[in-house]
């Protein structure tokens, strides 16, 4: 390119960087006009579309404040801290398109890392805020790119994006009865999150919450706990530890089992349950609780342990794209799709989500948490949790 025509580029840039501007600053004082909010967005929206593409409107208003879009809900990170020797809570404010959450539930974060697209998912740690703030809490995994990228790299005034809140696991409309938390690792972010709303609440029913880490300095939240306990008599706080000795009075040694919980909550059997953590957790307290309890709700953070025998390839058919792929018997769908290069949307990678869910149109696959066969001729599945037991054509 020239001198003339880069200057002639140079011209245009600035008088369309001028055009757009002019047109959403008076977009958005007639929108100020309007006494809804939404009907006052939806009108800015009309008046620009005419001259403006989204992606146009994104980069251009995103060099007045990263986290305007025109309609991605983006959120800025406007304060961090430690919360254990291996955790981070951020504290993110998001943009107007967050549709917002309950406590209990989770959401997807996504960075671009090295030309890469991220995504995870992560629980919401607190209530809803009055200044519309949300804050997760992130452990840094081994090898985990994004969780590794939050903990030691991401910074106050970063911008990320957010996926709509997911998650069944929530507190009822209507509170009765006696109340038990099981809590173990990272299972605590969506319990604290409802800890935090009861206690805001007055603590309207009995809670005992059960949380078991490897180590003291890994437990998050543990001074607002036992503030939270000192404060509300209906609430009790038990910390398990299954690699150093209990010291304190609300302290115990040892893994989940019956003698355990017998001995931390007597009336454990008479208890609404949830409980969240790895799969084997899950599948413990499961086994040692559900058949008893009055209700029991459980979200496992990792699966459980997958013992699959099926050996030998089949032939995945990507119908959108034509393409016919190799794969393993026994791998998740989701490895070998990213193994051949393609890169299909996820989140959570443990079945809880539905970001990487897609149509089958024909074939049988096996749920690799439950080890049951899917052979409905046309479904849906789990890209994560699925593995191919004979040819499949999938809607990809």
């Amino acid at each position: 390119m020239g001198r003339g025509e880069r200057i002639i580029s140079a011209e245009w840039n600035i008088h369309l960087y001028r055009h757009v501007y002019l047109r959403l600053y008076s977009s958005l004082m007639n929108a100020r006009l309007k006494p809804d909010p939404a009907a006052g967005a939806s009108r800015l929206r009309r008046l620009l579309k005419p001259v403006v593409t989204p992606v146009v409107f994104d980069f251009w208003a995103s060099r007045f404040n990263r986290s305007w879009s025109w309609d991605r809900p983006l959120a800025r990170i406007v304060a961090r801290e430690q919360a254990s020797r291996d955790a981070v809570t951020l504290v993110l404010k998001p943009n107007r398109h967050w549709t917002g959450f309950q406590p209990g539930q989770h959401l997807n974060l996504s960075v671009e890392l090295n030309g890469t697209r991220v995504t995870r998912s992560y629980s919401l740690t607190a209530p809803p805020r009055a200044d519309g703030c949300i804050s997760v809490t992130v452990k840094g995994i081994e090898g985990g790119k994004l969780s590794r990228y939050l903990c030691q790299q991401a910074q106050v005034g970063d911008v990320l994006e957010l996926g709509p809140a997911f998650g069944e696991m929530i507190l009822p409309q209507r509170l009765q009865g006696r109340w038990l938390f099981l809590a173990a690792g990272s299972g605590i972010t969506p319990l604290m999150a409802m800890v935090r709303t009861l206690a805001a609440r007055g603590m309207p029913v009995p809670l005992d919450l059960v949380y078991w880490a490897r180590s003291r300095d890994e437990l998050c939240f543990a001074s607002e706990l036992r503030e939270l306990a000192a404060a509300h008599p209906n609430f009790r706080v038990h910390f398990a530890l299954t690699r150093e000795l209990s010291l304190a009075a609300d302290e115990a040694a040892g893994r989940i089992d019956a003698a355990m919980l017998r001995s931390l909550v007597s009336d454990a059997d008479a208890r609404h349950v949830y409980a969240c953590g790895p799969g084997g957790f899950v599948d413990t307290a499961r086994s040692l609780l559900a058949a008893n309890v009055p209700t029991f709700h459980a979200e496992a953070f990792s699966a459980p342990p997958r013992v699959v025998e099926d050996n030998g390839s089949v032939q995945v058919t990507l119908a959108a794209s034509g393409r016919t792929l190799s794969v393993a018997r026994g791998q998740s769908l989701l490895t070998a799709l990213e193994a051949e290069g393609l890169r299909p949307d996820s989140g959570c990678r443990m079945g809880i989500c539905n970001t990487c869910a897609c149509g089958k149109a024909s074939g049988t696959t096996r749920n690799l948490n439950t080890g049951d066969l899917e052979d409905e001729p046309v479904s849906a599945l789990k890209l994560c949790i699925s593995s191919a037991v004979g040819d499949l054509v999938l809607d990809l």
